[in-house]
């Protein structure tokens, strides 16, 4: 990866194509226009055979730079930096504040181009593309621009896992406005990453988040609860909370994003022991049990339910 920082201070991380990627890039732009520089140069050929010597030989010249040089700085132009070569590779040629080049750009990089890859057969691009840092040749560095990828691998997602069952909706009555963002990332990652860690790493940078993260909720954390699972009750919490404003009506019960189907086997956290009621389980006073009887109505054949009899 390659940080460049715009004009507005902000940090791009853009990764640099390598030579082989850029080699294969030059051989297809340079198959295409040496095909269309044949095709040109056969019919102007045919077309000018009465010219003399002097007028055929300033024919050809002009053919060679228009379509050899000329083509492709107007083709990096109108296409801000993707040639057919890199198109196909998936590369683009940007400013070195991660912007898209210019005419000038592509004047500076195509002029360069005729010494270092026509004429030297691209012997000096690949020998300045290996020293530099990030791959540039002479013309990108004469010019200010730089190769990178566009199409790069795509990582395969990975889910928070939920929390234990007997935390779920117990940090409700936290206030979560305080945390930064950047806290809500370090925790996810860590939480997508635990099964990975060395134990006593883990456990001590769960300890440092759930620390990090108590610090801006203003609540500590429960000592009896292990610090992987509060950060992945608190975590659900937050997800829960967004479920609600984004689709409304309660949001107990909502599964949490990237949880497995309902029945698999969970996740284990360090530390979490038993769910609550189990013996080794957490001491966590249990709310009182609430009954949900819904109001009996009175069938058509009976009386009203408020013990007036009418009148026969």
């Amino acid at each position: 990866m390659s940080e460049l920082v715009t004009g507005e201070a902000v940090a791009l991380e853009l990764r640099p194509a390598k030579l082989p990627s850029r080699a294969l890039a030059v051989v297809i732009d340079l198959v295409v226009a040496f095909t269309v520089y044949i095709v040109v140069t056969m019919g102007i050929v045919a077309s000018t055979a009465s010219l003399d010597e002097a007028a055929a030989a300033a024919v050809a010249v002009a053919t060679f730079v228009l379509v050899l040089v000329g083509v492709p700085i107007a083709v990096e132009t109108l296409s801000h930096g993707r040639s057919l070569g890199k198109l196909a590779c998936g590369l683009r040629v940007v400013r070195d504040d991660g912007g898209p080049i210019r005419f000038r750009h592509a004047l500076v990089r195509g002029a360069v181009g005729v010494v270092e890859i026509l004429m030297t057969f691209g012997v000096v691009a690949c020998i300045a593309s290996l020293v530099s840092e990030r791959g540039r040749r002479l013309g990108d560095v004469f010019a200010g621009t730089l190769v990178v990828r566009e199409r790069v691998p795509a990582e395969p997602a990975r889910f928070v896992p939920p929390p234990p069952p007997w935390l779920v909706g117990r940090f409700a009555g936290l206030d979560l406005s305080g945390v930064p963002d950047g806290l809500w990332l370090a925790v996810r990652s860590y939480l997508t990453r635990m099964g990975q860690l060395d134990p006593q790493v883990g456990w001590a940078m769960a300890e440092r988040l759930a620390g990090d993260l108590a610090a801006c909720t203003g609540a500590p954390a429960p000592r009896e609860v292990p610090p992987a699972a509060y950060l992945a009750a608190v975590v659900h919490e937050r997800q829960s909370r967004d479920a609600q404003r984004a689709f409304g009506g309660g949001a107990v019960g909502v599964a949490p994003v990237g949880a497995g189907p309902v029945g698999g086997p969970g996740p284990v956290y360090p530390g979490a022991g038993a769910p609550v009621g189990q013996p080794g389980g957490p001491a966590v006073a249990a709310a009182p049990p609430t009954l949900d009887v819904a109001p009996a109505r009175p069938r058509e054949d009976e009386g009203p339910g408020t013990g007036f009899v009418p009148p026969a």
